[in-house]
């Protein structure tokens, strides 16, 4: 697999690489990997959200708007379900 990527970013890959007594491909594995496993969770979460729409599992914009509101008050609303 090669890659094309700024010179600014492949220093900060090397310096990381340095501070950790790792090689560049060590760094580079262990972002990709983190990339990875996050997008396929974000996947996974949004897939699950649309689930609950289809299901009518959904809380209206207002109900949410005057919660998000009530925050910080002295009298927050309840978490709107």
């Amino acid at each position: 697999m090669t890659a094309h990527v700024p010179t600014e970013l492949a220093d900060q890959v090397d310096h990381f690489a340095a501070k950790l007594d790792r090689s560049r491909a060590w760094v580079i594995k262990q972002a990709l990997t983190a990339w990875v496993e996050q997008e396929a969770e974000r996947m996974r979460l949004t897939l699950e959200g649309l689930e609950d729409v289809k299901a009518g599992r959904t809380v209206d914009h207002a109900s949410v708007h005057a919660w998000a509101q009530s925050l910080g008050t002295d009298k927050p609303l309840p978490v709107p379900r």
